[in-house]
């Protein structure tokens, strides 16, 4: 290719008289031409090396191949420069990603000595993976601090960094029942304010919905504003007044005999069929109602579908998966959930 090159920068009538008189080129020209190519030389070689640079990033760090390399930790840059020094010299690696003589030498003596969170680094693992890989690093410190195991946010956040144990996070999809004001509106009650002082005040629910490859699941909670607890629950494949009702059924069974909930929904249909009605009037239960097209004032449920989601539905791959094999699913989640799942806002219970 630098032959090719070469031969570009030379005209036709000087290549013609090289070729005829097989006389060298004049001296200065000569000269130009090979600083010409030493200069093309010098510009693939660094060309090469930041493209190595990249590479090596998005192999052995797992970062982006797109990452600006002056960007990454001293730590980082040491093993960037570790995995290509057979290839290239110290000092123009140390000047590509800008790192310190001083600071190379002293992570590369931190590498060689052993790891002291190695042990600590399985049991984060452990914990992510086994609770639907959901937890940050909050909830991971606080189950480690049950363990005995006491570590900073810091470091605990770092360990997460180092074995890419990352949170999902997707927009949401709302699943809407509004079908227009068929029967009278119950008034707004709670009013956003979604604390209770003891079990059994406040309960709230809605309908949200699933999209599998199969088709659709739909689940209707009642969830408990003084602690979270999700009270009762019903999975179906269609968003029927049955899936309500029994729902409502099951949470009422739970109730003592003094205890009269206010029952907080959006304005859905299916809290203003009169199966619903009824049964509410029955239990002695108190409605209320948000706002017309006014999803905060709902929000504890919304957050609760939120966290549902997040956690357990975007992250996997459901193709494969039948819809009697998701609800069961989505039941274990629920009871891992009440049962298990460490509630921040609860002080870590």
């Amino acid at each position: 290719m630098l032959y090719k090159w070469k031969d570009q920068l030379l005209d036709d009538e000087t290549l013609s008289a090289m070729k005829r008189h097989k006389d060298p080129l004049p001296g200065d020209e000569q000269t130009a031409l090979e600083q010409e190519v030493e200069s093309l030389q010098r510009r693939i070689h660094r060309l090469q090396l930041e493209h190595d640079i990249l590479t090596k990033a998005n192999d052995l760090i797992k970062k982006d191949p797109g990452i600006d390399p002056q960007l990454l930790t001293n730590r980082e840059k040491t093993l960037l420069i570790d995995a290509l020094r057979e290839a290239y010299t110290l000092s123009e690696l140390f000047a590509q990603v800008r790192l310190p003589r001083s600071s190379y030498f002293y992570h590369k003596a931190r590498l060689r000595l052993p790891d002291k969170y190695a042990n600590v680094r399985h049991a984060v693992t452990n914990i992510f993976e086994l609770n639907h890989r959901c937890y940050g690093y909050r909830r991971i410190r606080a189950v480690l601090s049950r363990r005995g195991i006491t570590l900073s946010e810091k470091v605990v956040r770092r360990l997460m960094t180092e074995e890419m144990l990352v949170v999902s996070t997707t927009k949401r999809r709302r699943y809407s029942a509004y079908r227009g004001e068929i029967s009278p509106a119950a008034e707004n009650l709670v009013n956003r304010n979604f604390r209770a002082g003891a079990p059994n005040q406040k309960w709230l629910t809605d309908i949200t919905e699933f999209q599998l490859p199969g088709g659709k699941v739909y689940l209707s909670p009642m969830i408990d504003c003084f602690d979270g607890l999700v009270v009762s629950w019903a999975i179906s494949t269609r968003p029927d007044a049955a899936l309500v009702n029994s729902m409502l059924d099951v949470a009422i069974d739970t109730l003592l005999d003094d205890e009269k909930p206010i029952v907080h929904s959006d304005r859905g249909a299916h809290y203003r069929w009169p199966g619903w009605l009824s049964r509410i009037e029955d239990a002695e239960l108190i409605r209320s109602m948000s706002r017309k097209g006014c999803t905060p004032d709902n929000a504890a449920c919304e957050g609760f579908f939120g966290r549902l989601k997040t956690e357990f539905f975007y992250p996997r791959d459901w193709r494969g998966t039948t819809l009697e094999q998701f609800m069961e699913k989505v039941d274990s989640y629920i009871c891992w959930y009440n049962e298990k799942r460490i509630k921040v806002s609860l002080g870590n219970r």
